[in-house]
């Protein structure tokens, strides 16, 4: 039988056009715990009792059912509603159900503000490391997660507010929707600090606090440029009283039952961070608490700045880790030219050079957990290395992540280039790290104020590096360069200044925990200058087989 054309479009005696072949298969379900770096911090730094419940966390993280809840999510946006079918004023945000998957799961984890309730050496540890591993799903939703966490220190200068509601801000429960704080289980706090005119100067805000009859309370008037989130239940909110800029609390329910004045202008359209709801609100005699004493509104949420800044170090090491993943196991089972990606030199080197730089992201991120968990159980020294490490992380390790992001993206070629593998949301959640809670320039200069106001940070940053010295000649020369640069830093300078703080920081940790292969080639690129301006050009001294094994899951 002599096929006719139709036969053949059809497939009768001609070989299938759509037969996949060569493709890798999906990456979930996987253990987003599966990180020898992550595991070996989190006992170093005093939570190893938390593994068991981490573990599980990374089964859940790298299940195919959580992925999905990421990804719809991001596709199915908030949306903002701010009237009812009869024309009343309501300024709510719809979010599809996966955000709520997400939500529930981070809050029932403890990865909103549960440490400060929980008495156990290592508590905050234990969050930032669920942070790195649930951070595999949905970079969004660790927004209002993060803030609340950073709410209850600066809820703290307040006793009386405190008391009612931090008992709800540490809570395991999620319960969304506006109701009256106090009759909820859980609560959760957003921040709205920014204003159009000013941006990171906060204190040129032009939003006013008047005081009422009633000790403590106030009514706000003005507008805000960038708030997340806005379905949460409290803010923490700057505005000028008489006696200077201050800190407040304002409820989207007042304790009648009837809504605060927060009219939402707009949502944000925003680069990434897609299943975020970010705003500006519009304050009218909204009714506010002081948090702290009045004029004492930056001096109030310092410890707040503390929070979610290693916050932003945690979620930019683990679209860091996420993206490594994915790239990994693409070159694991992808071909070309004869022979797999993952066995071809300079893949290779791309991805060790990448493995080597999430290690460090992730070492760093867990040992800054471990000061701030100390530092806030009274440790002064631990306090001061905090105080200084925790900007330089955030300056360094966000600014890494759009390059790594971006790299890793490149590994899966054109198939890391279109919406379905999740590549590109990395991508574009990667800068806004950088820029949340202070960006670089803003970073750089807040460490060198530190380092010319506060001698105790200086002292608690060569504490540390002294931990390693002798270890590596090359990390004991970089120290060297950065005590002479401290005593000739200059502002236009301090970008340079903070990136060898960085490295020599990150370098210090590697050497004294990570394996002599992943340490030396780290100190040989980073500090000794054998190394390109790309990720993908270590040396060929670099033991490169020795950092993936260690890096990539399964292969450990």
């Amino acid at each position: 039988m002599v096929p006719t054309r139709m036969d053949e479009q059809q497939g009768y005696g001609a070989p299938a056009t759509h037969q996949v072949t060569n493709q890798p298969p999906p990456l979930a379900p996987y253990d987003a715990c599966d990180d020898p770096a992550l595991l070996e911090g989190l006992r170093r730094e005093g939570a190893g009792w938390a593994e068991e419940d981490l573990r599980r966390l990374g089964r859940l993280s790298g299940s195919v059912q959580a992925q999905e809840w990421a990804e719809q999510a991001n596709r199915h946006e908030p949306v903002l509603r701010t009237h009812d079918r009869y024309g009343h004023r309501i300024d709510e945000v719809d979010f599809h159900p996966s955000w709520h998957h997400l939500m529930r799961t981070a809050v029932a984890e403890g990865l909103a503000a549960a440490p400060w309730a929980d008495d156990r050496p290592g508590a905050h540890v234990a969050r930032t490391a669920g942070g790195l591993v649930w951070g595999h799903t949905d970079a969004g939703h660790g927004c209002p997660t993060s803030m609340t966490y950073a709410a209850v220190p600066a809820l703290r200068r307040q006793p009386d507010l405190a008391t009612v509601y931090e008992p709800l801000l540490t809570s395991r429960v999620y319960e969304p929707g506006l109701r009256v704080p106090a009759e909820k289980r859980g609560l959760l706090a957003g921040m709205g600090m920014t204003e159009k005119q000013g941006g990171s100067d906060v204190r040129t805000n032009t939003t006013t606090a008047t005081p009422t009859a009633e000790p403590g309370v106030y009514t706000l008037r003005g507008h805000k440029w960038f708030t997340s989130a806005p379905m949460c239940d409290v803010f923490l909110v700057l505005a000028q009283a008489p006696g200077g800029l201050s800190c407040f609390l304002v409820p989207r329910v007042l304790p009648d039952g009837t809504r605060n004045t927060f009219r939402i202008q707009r949502l944000k359209d925003k680069l990434g961070n897609r299943s975020n709801a970010s705003c500006e609100p519009e304050f009218d005699a909204t009714v506010a608490w002081l948090v702290g004493p009045e004029g004492k509104g930056v001096k109030t949420i310092i410890e707040m700045v503390n929070c979610t800044r290693l916050d932003c170090v945690m979620m930019s090491a683990a679209l860091m880790r996420k993206t490594l993943v994915e790239a990994g196991h693409h070159a694991r089972h992808r071909s070309a030219f004869g022979a797999r990606l993952i066995d071809q030199p300079l893949m290779r080197n791309v991805l060790a050079d990448l493995a080597l730089e999430s290690e460090a992201a992730t070492t760093l991120t867990l040992r800054l957990a471990g000061a701030a968990d100390r530092a806030v159980r009274g440790d002064a020294g631990e306090a001061a290395f905090r105080r200084i490490a925790t900007a330089v992380g955030k300056y360094w390790v966000t600014k890494r992540g759009p390059a790594f992001t971006a790299e890793a993206l490149e590994c899966l070629g054109g198939n890391g280039y279109v919406e379905e593998s999740g590549m590109p949301r990395h991508y574009r959640e990667a800068p806004l790290l950088s820029i949340w809670e202070g960006s670089g320039n803003v970073n750089a200069l807040d460490v060198l104020r530190a380092l010319h106001r506060e001698p105790q940070v200086v002292e608690a940053l060569f504490a540390e590096l002294a931990l390693a010295r002798g270890a590596d000649a090359r990390l004991d020369a970089a120290v060297a360069r950065l005590r002479g640069g401290l005593a000739e830093g200059s502002e236009a300078g301090a970008r340079r200044l903070v990136e060898l703080m960085a490295l020599v920081l990150q370098a210090s940790l590697l050497v004294r925990y990570a394996p002599a292969a992943v340490a030396d080639a780290f100190c040989a690129t980073r500090l000794g200058g054998d190394w390109g301006h790309a990720f993908g050009t270590l040396p060929d001294a670099a033991d490169r087989g020795a950092v993936l094994d260690r890096a990539l899951p399964g292969g450990h």
